[in-house]
């Protein structure tokens, strides 16, 4: 092969070019790694209370370009995620989130349970070591610490020598103290006086860009437009007439109908805010608020809001999933979120934050809509659930109390008057499955001992021993039929395993996320220890989930 001898010059011409040629490579591979930073500034975690799955997909039509379209089209969709527990309930769903872990291990097995040491019910996050701070009336405080492990948050904070700050925000307090953590920086939840507060266990008073929020009594002038439906009213087709009778009230209005009238609260009924679109939007503006006055996002390390979103249950639980109330609300929802979406790009910039949508629970539809669709459902009533089995108890044994509690669908027995009286625990069996099973609505009954044993199939057994925690559970799991409520046929709720209550939106978008979906399925305890992945920290203490691959990039 002939090699022509290069001159001087030409050897420096060819030198200069491959140079040229190396430098401009490696500027094009830095270019391309330091696209994405190594960790994101923020990570913001979203639940939305009350969201089905379905609800990305149902109002979709009306959704504006930048909401839950956007989430769609530039977010990684997990499309098939499940809760991994039974009973699904809000603070249960918010623990498991954040924790990855079930009510087996965190311990937090309801919105309240009975507490036999105590001899009472206590709520979740209740915590006599505390008082409310930012309160108009002081008085007994909240705190985490009735969960039993770390939560992710708290893991980022040790991750950083507690350099990273975290804050937990929403209306309900169990919503922003579970998923806040024990070592959060703050949880703020909104009082019935029209305040956001916190608790002692946080800070001994609320920081001047909380108060000075507070002062603005911005509810005021959402009650000034009053709630009236975004669009006509006779565009809502995906939603059952204005004015059904299964529909419940709120606010003393005298029917379920539009337009509602909130001029009546401006100044004095704060607390109304609750069960309006304007929950959320109000929500959304203290997260705003928090960011800058904590200067989230700004440090070294990177920070955490976890920030959830009451109003849909609470509106979800009054009018139940097919009004007119729901869907307004969702199509309000989706426009605020377009607007922080917006908000979070100018502050941190596109790719430079971590943002994960999913909920606590879903909703069934409300007996009344079944029954009027000719599907089966109904309503149990308190007397079938508790009232005949405990006069059934008094004159068989002689117990005047022979039952606590019936709480999350779970019995809690009086065993030392039972054990008084020397009762049989084979007979008392026999008689409590006797008189439960004969109302109408409820499927099984089951004793702790038989939930890892009896012949129920799965995943209804892992979900039931998943939700069962030894020291705070009941003594007996009752069972409903699909479709079924306790209580009235009017409005809607959740608890159970069935899909409707446990099929929740878990949609991923940002930082290192690339576009797509699976239908794999993927549980609610795969969140906390996917973000761990992802942040390359410890997962929480007593998670039992496994990071989601297709989200992390892993094989």
């Amino acid at each position: 092969m002939y090699i022509p001898q290069l001159n001087q010059k030409s050897r420096l011409t060819l030198l200069l070019g491959l140079g040229l040629l190396l430098s401009n490579i490696i500027y094009s591979q830095t270019k391309t790694t330091s696209a994405t930073p190594s960790q994101p500034k923020i990570v913001v975690g979203m639940m939305v209370d009350q969201m089905r799955w379905d609800y990305l997909y149902r109002f979709q039509n009306r959704y504006t370009e930048g909401g839950f379209k956007r989430l769609i089209r530039e977010g990684f969709s997990c499309e098939n995620t499940l809760i991994d527990y039974s009973p699904t309930i809000t603070a249960c769903g918010h623990t498991c989130v954040y924790t990855g872990s079930t009510p087996a291990i965190h311990g937090i097995v309801g919105n309240d349970w009975y507490d036999r040491k105590a001899g009472k019910d206590i709520g979740c996050v209740n915590d006599d070591a505390t008082l409310t701070v930012g309160a108009e009336k002081p008085g007994r405080g909240q705190s985490p610490h009735n969960n039993l492990v770390t939560t992710v948050t708290d893991q980022l904070r040790i991750a950083s020598n507690y350099q990273s700050k975290t804050v937990g925000i929403a209306i309900k307090d169990r919503a922003a103290i579970l998923p806040g953590g024990h070592a959060a920086t703050g949880a703020f939840w909104y009082n019935g006086d029209g305040n956001f507060i916190t608790s002692t266990y946080y800070m001994k008073e609320l920081p001047e860009w909380a108060k000075r929020f507070n002062e603005k009594k911005i509810v005021d002038t959402y009650y000034k437009n009053d709630w009236k439906t975004l669009y006509p009213i006779e565009t809502y087709t995906l939603s059952t007439a204005d004015d059904k009778d299964y529909e419940g009230t709120a606010n003393g209005e005298k029917k379920p109908v539009f337009p509602k009238d909130l001029k009546q609260f401006i100044g004095k009924n704060y607390g109304a805010v609750r069960t309006t679109p304007y929950g959320n939007t109000l929500t959304f503006e203290f997260a705003k608020a928090a960011i800058e006055g904590y200067d989230l996002g700004g440090g070294k390390f990177t920070d955490f809001l976890a920030i959830s979103f009451s109003s849909p249950d609470a509106i979800g639980h009054t009018y139940g999933p097919n009004s007119i109330e729901q869907e307004d609300d969702y199509l309000r929802l989706d426009k605020d979120l377009a607007d922080f979406f917006n908000y979070l790009d100018k502050k941190f910039g596109k790719g430079n934050y971590l943002y994960f949508i999913t909920a606590d629970h879903g909703v069934s539809e409300s007996p009344g809509y079944y029954l009027e669709n000719k599907m089966p459902s109904g309503a149990i009533s308190g007397d079938d659930f508790s009232g005949k089995l405990t006069e059934t108890l008094k004159q068989k044994f002689g117990v005047e109390k022979p039952i606590l509690a019936f709480t999350n669908y779970q019995l809690y027995m009086n065993w030392d008057e039972l054990n008084q009286k020397n009762v049989d625990r084979k007979q008392l069996d026999a008689i409590v499955k006797s008189v439960l099973l004969k109302a109408d609505g409820i499927a099984n009954v089951l004793t702790n001992e038989e939930l890892g044993t009896a012949a129920v199939p799965e995943p209804i057994k892992s979900m039931m021993i998943k939700g069962y925690n030894v020291k705070r559970s009941g003594d007996y799991t009752v069972v409903i039929q699909p479709t079924w409520k306790g209580g009235s046929i009017k409005g809607a709720t959740h608890g159970t395993w069935y899909p409707y209550d446990a099929h929740i939106p878990l949609v991923w978008m940002g930082w290192k996320i690339k576009p797509g979906y699976t239908n794999r399925v993927t549980g609610m305890t795969d969140i906390a220890p996917t973000v761990a992945a992802l942040l390359r920290i410890q997962m929480p203490s007593g998670s039992i989930g496994q990071p989601i691959q297709e989200v992390t990039g892993g094989r």
